[in-house]
């Protein structure tokens, strides 16, 4: 925030009276100094000063992925106090999604919302930072690993020695494990997986098709008009908010919760480093704790939201929630332990899968041992939840 200076023209005052020699000068010259006092006549002056802008673009042009985007965007402005205000753009108001590093690293746009399965293709161990191998874990013991398992010197890493990108990043939002997806026809075992063709991303396209299914990476957006074509079978986005968005109730009605495929992930917002470096210390804090603000939040929405819709999906549009079969989950189990030695070729690559499983057997250990059956206990008051 650019300072401004404030010229105030020094006027002489002819005193009337023999008044003391601080008064005279304290009207003569120290009016100057004795800024937002009102006196001997000199009214207050004001002078705005204009925020700092920030232009991000997220991948999301509705949906709860941009209600999350915007909810970020809202708590950075709120806690700047109108000192920096940050514009979200829809997906596609700048550049297109698979643009989104490219453009903020060339500071087309100051800023992106989105998450790093979406620049997979420049580099596999982005998706080690949100569709990676299931461990055992849980989004929240991702961004765990991220803020102090030594996650974030890794990501800084790739961004910066490996891709050279002039990037600063940060991580925000647990997403719950992401269902299986939607069928026409149910499924009962691996067999009925095997041919189907499937929409997901990131590695997570590598396990399935070590499955057998034949795998089509497609925009959020793009899955629902391609599975009414029958260009796809199946397909999986996130949760049941943005699937009951996106229409896919209309083009299937299997639902399949529970899967290792992606069992962990969170958005990832990046800022033009250059852009970011020039900001004050002060704005440079609020847009990195702004995110760990809406992570919070984002945890919270999320359990009322999801399970509202969930129950809304099947009551108002007939879907059938089935848990996926053990069957499947141990299979694609092994599916991981099949794809990933091609990829630990890469000495990168390998040292963020061991930094990950170095974390989740030292903190799966406690949480595991720790954690009450929640299951029995629910169970013990409500049933079976499907």
């Amino acid at each position: 925030m650019k300072d401004i200076e404030k010229k105030i023209d020094k006027t002489d005052v002819v005193e009337k009276s023999d008044a003391s020699e601080g008064r005279r000068k304290f009207l003569k010259g120290g009016l100057a100094a004795a800024a937002g006092t009102a006196a001997a006549g000199f009214p207050m002056i004001s002078t705005g000063a204009s925020p700092t802008v920030l232009k991000l673009q997220g991948a999301w042009g509705g949906g709860i992925f941009k209600e999350y985007a915007e909810d970020y965007v809202r708590r950075v402005n709120e806690m700047s106090g109108g000192s920096l205000k940050v514009d979200y753009l829809d997906v596609g108001a700048v550049v297109k999604t698979a643009e989104l590093q490219t453009a903020v690293h060339k500071g087309v746009i100051d800023g992106a919302h989105y998450v790093t399965a979406y620049w997979y293709s420049k580099n596999a161990a982005a998706s080690l930072f949100g569709t990676g191998p299931c461990w055992g874990w849980t989004a929240n013991q991702l961004l765990g690993w991220i803020h102090y398992g030594g996650g974030r010197e890794l990501y800084e890493e790739l961004l910066r020695d490996i891709l050279q990108l002039d990037i600063v990043g940060f991580f925000s939002g647990p997403m719950p494990a992401q269902p299986l997806g939607w069928f026409r026809k149910e499924i009962k075992g691996v067999a009925d997986m095997k041919g189907l063709k499937y929409r997901t991303v990131g590695l997570a396209a590598n396990v399935m098709q070590e499955m057998g299914m034949s795998v089509v990476q497609l925009p959020g957006g793009e899955i629902q008009p391609a599975m009414e074509r029958g260009l796809i079978d199946a397909a999986e986005f996130n949760n049941p908010t943005s699937d009951k968005d996106f229409g896919m109730q209309d083009v299937a009605k299997n639902y399949y919760l529970a899967s290792f495929h992606q069992s962990q992930e969170s958005f990832e917002i990046i800022f033009n480093q250059k852009k970011f470096a020039s900001l004050s210390k002060e704005h440079q804090a609020i847009l990195r704790y702004g995110a760990e603000a809406a992570s919070s939040d984002m945890s919270w929405k999320a359990q009322d939201r999801y399970s509202a819709d969930l129950i809304a999906l099947q009551k108002e549009h007939g879907v059938k929630v089935h848990r996926t079969p053990n069957e499947i989950m141990a299979a694609q189990l092994v599916a991981w332990d099949k794809v990933l030695p091609k990829f630990m070729e890469d000495p990168y690559f390998a040292r963020v899968v061991d930094s990950q499983k170095a974390w989740m057997k030292r903190v799966g250990a406690f949480e595991l041992t720790n954690a009450p059956d929640y299951e029995g206990a629910y169970k013990h008051y409500f049933g079976s939840p499907v």
